[in-house]
């Protein structure tokens, strides 16, 4: 039971709603507390003028793992990212959660960069690399597994490390290329709008991103086929 009702009059009368007890998280509203004052005492209308708007430049697609958090690794402040995160930074077509961020941050907010950006050690990439049966997931990373399947002729002679890094790489490259093939950036391009989308990866061993040296900002450089009617 989420909560319990108390009063008179039944449910459609006077009454109050009793929740149950729950461990506290007080250390983090704290946190939050200090956090909200450090940042005030820098600049005292900064929650004022963000609450007005949010107009950043970039949209992140990464990994829902905990030990790479968007912001922190590029140094941007709140406002500045606009960000969707999921199990292996994965862009699937029917995965609707991910289509609407994209559409929203490249047709309202209009941001100039898409950056899908992976991670090495990846939990996900891991797991797809395996047989072992883990539930709903499994079809998640199926999707992983087609990225394996069609680079398997490189991948092989190589050791189980040099393996599971190539392919965290590979990962965020086809993503990228998943992005490309939206027709919410057919659509952007097709209309002249400025975008680019790249592809890096981040390592939990130095802190550092890496660039794959993945860069589309137009239809021309997708294979024919992927070009939409709308695209140049």
């Amino acid at each position: 039971m989420l909560y319990l009702f108390s009063g008179g009059g039944g449910m459609g009368g006077a009454g109050t709603l009793v929740f149950p007890r729950m461990k506290s998280l007080k250390h983090l509203f704290d946190l939050n507390k200090e956090w909200a004052e450090q940042i005030r005492a820098r600049d005292a209308s900064f929650f004022e003028d963000l609450s007005d708007r949010q107009t950043p430049k970039y949209l992140w697609i990464g990994c829902s793992d905990s030990r790479v958090p968007a912001e922190t690794l590029v140094g941007l402040e709140p406002g500045e990212l606009f960000v969707h995160r999921n199990v292996a930074n994965l862009v699937v077509h029917t995965d609707f959660n991910c289509l609407s961020v994209m559409q929203y941050a490249v047709e309202v907010l209009k941001i100039e960069h898409i950056i899908v950006c992976g991670h090495y050690e990846c939990g996900g990439v891991r797991a797809a690399l395996g047989n072992q049966p883990m539930g709903l997931i499994d079809n998640w990373l199926r999707h992983i597994k087609d990225v394996y399947t069609k680079h398997e002729v490189g991948l092989r002679g190589l050791s189980e490390q040099e393996k599971m890094d190539r392919l965290c790489e590979l990962n965020v490259v086809e993503q990228v290329y998943n992005v490309c093939h939206t027709n919410i950036l057919q659509s952007a391009w097709s209309n002249g709008q400025k975008l680019a989308v790249h592809g890096w990866i981040y390592s939990l061993h130095d802190g550092l991103l890496k660039d794959l040296n993945i860069y589309v900002d137009g239809p021309n450089e997708l294979e024919p086929i992927y070009r939409t009617a709308t695209g140049r």
